[in-house]
């Protein structure tokens, strides 16, 4: 199937920018009262009493916080899904700005009060011009940060109960040009598994290490020969990360400690990269660990896929990104993220694309100084409108 984008609305660029401000208020809100996975009643409930106001038939409590919106217009047979995610961290915020988080300990610190202001604005105009033909379906997501909603939604009959012929979403990305797209087809996103090792040995006085299996010098050894994974047992035209992110053990300085305990992230692009990840990492970390006369205690555990963009979607988002923006819009020389996302489950039911926007320069995502671009809520709403106008109404075949 070939997508093609008509020509965007002259007018819709300066329509979506005259009533943003509603929106931005609204997105500096969200962000002041953050939920975290699975508790987002409030956003949740924000988001269905607007989109009711507007017209849609809207069912909440879909994967539990979830809310679904729906918009038939004129007698198209196509349909369109657009997704936003709508959880917080738990993280302190650090910005000190005027609608810092009030919420002790949970902050927005990746832009999902953006990304779910993005999409209603872009509800608000869709409902009020009804510039297509088809049924429009609007997906607002909980727990993306835990890899929870997506799953739970589709568990819960997402696609079942409102079919649809695509499904699109976005995330927002610091240290990219503001309002520029990187858009891919193939992977966009990477993979990630999860490790959590428990290196039992004996413990006992520092001053007589030989009455001793060391766990701490143990480990140490084993997570320096987990280096080699990457570098000997990876194709190097491919990617692969291994992360040791935590390590616990022991007290006091003049004490061995008995146990060591370590959690891991591995990201990857393709199932066969995963594969060699979950064969060679465990083999070394429980080899190297029994070398040194301890035991390791390991549980090895997928987690999100690899978000894989649809060709033909990939290219239709690229066309109405030119269309609308120019091409100048579009990120020369964009390369996938080896962050993860769940919208790699969405991808796996119904073809679509995941977009990556720009956001300007600022802390990175997930950190307690990240601050959303006000900026891009406008251009980012603009595009959902023509992305929806010209799959739903022009020339799909």
């Amino acid at each position: 199937m070939t997508l093609q984008s008509p020509p965007p609305q002259p007018d819709l660029l300066a329509a979506l920018a005259g009533g943003i401000g509603e929106f931005v208020a609204l997105r500096q809100d969200l962000h002041r009262h953050p939920e975290l996975s699975r508790e987002e009643h409030r956003t949740a409930g924000i988001v269905a009493g607007l989109l009711r106001g507007w017209g849609y038939a809207v069912t909440a409590g879909v994967g539990g916080t979830g809310v679904v919106a729906s918009l038939q217009e004129g007698n198209g047979t196509r349909s369109l899904a657009l997704r936003a995610d709508m959880d917080a961290l738990p993280i302190v915020e650090a910005t000190e700005l005027p609608f810092a988080s009030v919420a002790k300990g949970v902050m927005h610190a990746c832009g999902h009060d953006g990304h779910t202001a993005i999409l209603l604005a872009a509800a608000k105009h869709l409902a009020e011009t009804r510039a297509f033909n088809g049924r429009l379906v609007l997906i607002f997501q909980p727990a993306e940060e835990i890899g929870a909603g997506a799953r739970a939604m589709i568990a819960d009959g997402l696609f079942k109960r409102f079919p649809v012929d695509a499904v699109f979403g976005l995330h927002n990305w610091p240290g990219l040009p503001a309002g520029q797209w990187g858009i891919l087809p193939g992977p966009v996103m990477a993979g990630i598994d999860q490790v959590l090792l428990t290196v039992q040995g004996r413990g006992g006085h520092g001053a007589a290490p030989h009455e001793t299996v060391d766990p701490v010098v143990t480990t140490a050894h084993a997570i320096a020969a987990l280096q080699s994974v990457v570098s000997r047992n990876i194709d190097p035209q491919d990617t692969a990360v291994v992360t040791v992110g935590s390590i616990h053990g022991g007290e006091a300085s003049n004490v061995i400690p008995d146990t060591v305990e370590a959690k891991l992230t591995l990201r990857y692009f393709t199932g066969a990269t995963q594969d060699i990840l979950e064969a060679r990492v465990p083999g070394i970390l429980r080899g190297v660990i029994e070398a040194f006369g301890a035991t390791a205690d390991l549980t090895y555990a997928r987690g999100f896929s690899p978000v894989v963009n649809h060709a033909p979607e990939a290219a239709f988002a690229r066309r109405a990104v030119e269309g609308l923006f120019g091409p100048a819009a579009l990120i020369d020389g964009f390369r996938p993220r080896t962050a993860s996302e769940d919208f790699a489950f969405f991808l796996h039911e119904r073809p679509g694309a995941f977009l990556i926007l720009g956001a300007g320069e600022c802390a990175p995502l997930h950190s307690p100084r990240y601050r959303f671009n006000d900026a891009i809520i406008a251009p980012a709403a603009a595009l959902w409108v023509q992305l929806a106008r010209d799959f739903l109404t022009g020339d799909a075949q």
